[in-house]
């Protein structure tokens, strides 16, 4: 990714430290797609349980004329969803140049350079900038949370129901089994 800004400047940009930043909008740069990633401990107990309830539809699937609807490829699973990342630099109460990430889309008319705004901040890998968790647009009042895609809206509603259901249903045999 290439800046515009000169080596200069770019070695001038400080990371926030402090949860609770206040300064100036300078520039939002170019946003690119970051992938998600996704624990396989969790996917492979969200997986088994929704496989034991659906062995369980399988028999209703096969009697709907178009046989239910497509699964998932357990790689298309594993490949956590995609979000949108665009960094953002300020300048703070400091006079001191910053740059943080905003994770997910914001309405195109939120943020304007020269805006007054007070963030919210949440580390994330040391690597990377603090991830913007909330925004105050001091100029507008506006309020703004960036949202992004989760695990659990990449596994999706359908997925989650059938694996709960198979958790009840383990759950419920092992009961039987118990007390038998």
């Amino acid at each position: 990714m290439v800046h515009m800004d000169s080596d200069l400047e770019y070695r001038r940009i400080a990371r926030p430290t402090q949860r609770i930043v206040t300064g100036r909008v300078v520039r939002l740069l170019d946003g690119y797609p970051r992938e998600l990633r996704i624990g396989q401990p969790v996917l492979v107990a969200v997986v088994t349980a929704a496989s034991v309830m659906g062995l369980l539809l399988l028999a209703l699937r096969s009697l709907l004329p178009n046989g239910g609807g497509a699964r998932r490829s357990w790689k298309e699973l594993r490949k956590g969803p995609e979000f949108l990342v665009t960094p953002l630099r300020l300048r703070d109460s400091a006079d001191q140049l910053c740059e943080v990430e905003l994770h997910g889309h914001l309405p195109q008319s939120a943020l304007h350079p020269a805006d007054w705004v007070q963030i919210t901040l949440r580390p994330q890998d040391p690597d990377l900038p603090p991830r913007v968790e909330r925004i105050v647009n001091l100029t507008t009042g506006q309020l703004l949370r960036p949202r992004t895609a989760t695990l659990w809206s990449h596994l999706g509603p359908p997925l989650l129901i059938q694996a709960v259901l198979g958790a009840v249903l383990i759950a419920a045999i092992a009961v039987a089994v118990v007390l038998t």
